[in-house]
Order: C-alpha cells, then sequence, then structure tokens
C-alpha cells in the first residue's frame, strides 16, 4: 500500500510538515516493500491560490490510498475523501516513527477537514 506523509526534508529522518497543500514536500513511502520516493512541492508552495486542490490532486495521481499530515483543509480533504483517499492526523515527530504509528493502528483517521481554507 503507498501512503504519503508531508514532510519537511526528503529522508525518513525529516520531521512531519504539519501543513498539507503547503508542505515542503511529501514522502511516497510503500508498504509492501518499505521502500520510498519523494515529491518534491515547490511549486504548490509558491502558488498564489488552489494549494490544497492542486496537492490533493497530485496524491491521487501517485496512487497512495493514505495520506498522514497534521492539518488539512475543506476542499482538499473533499478532493481526497471524494477519490476514495484516507486522510490520518498526526502531531508529529520523525517521518520513520510516523510510518511505525501507522503500522500499528495509532493514527486516528480524519471524517472532516479540521482547519478552514488557506490555512498555512
Amino acid at each position: 500500500m503507498k501512503i504519503i506523509i508531508t514532510s519537511t526534508g526528503d529522508s525518513l529522518d525529516s520531521e512531519l510538515d504539519q501543513r498539507f497543500g503547503r508542505a515542503e514536500m511529501f514522502i511516497l513511502y510503500n508498504t509492501d516493500d518499505e521502500s520510498f520516493s519523494v515529491i518534491d512541492k515547490k511549486q504548490n508552495i509558491e502558488s498564489s491560490s488552489g494549494a490544497g486542490i492542486q496537492a490533493a490532486q497530485n496524491i491521487i495521481n501517485s496512487g497512495a490510498e493514505a495520506v498522514i499530515t497534521s492539518n488539512c483543509g475543506p476542499n482538499a480533504f473533499r478532493v481526497l475523501s471524494t477519490a476514495g483517499v484516507k486522510v490520518f492526523s498526526s502531531k508529529g515527530g520523525k517521518i520513520k516513527d510516523i510510518i511505525d504509528d501507522y503500522k500499528n493502528g495509532k493514527l486516528k483517521e480524519f471524517k472532516e477537514a479540521n482547519v478552514e481554507g488557506h490555512w498555512s
């Protein structure tokens, strides 16, 4: 299964980026073979609007089935949930520890957006 984690850097030792649409990077992690790749989001960070929707579409295009972040706005949440992508909440920490929390069922699934649109 592929999952996306919002990240401040390009390694599993990086910290969770608490933003969704304007996160610095996405870590695309495959739970089946424990491999990962990085999706650079520089164009989303610099966009004036629609960063959450654009980020959500990139996640759908990546084939990920779940997202782990701290905050997700209403437009991005709607796009993700319509596509069947689940969104999970993490308070923060290193990406590798958050992945372990996910595998062990310790993360709570979002049932709705938890911040207003245009949260940065």
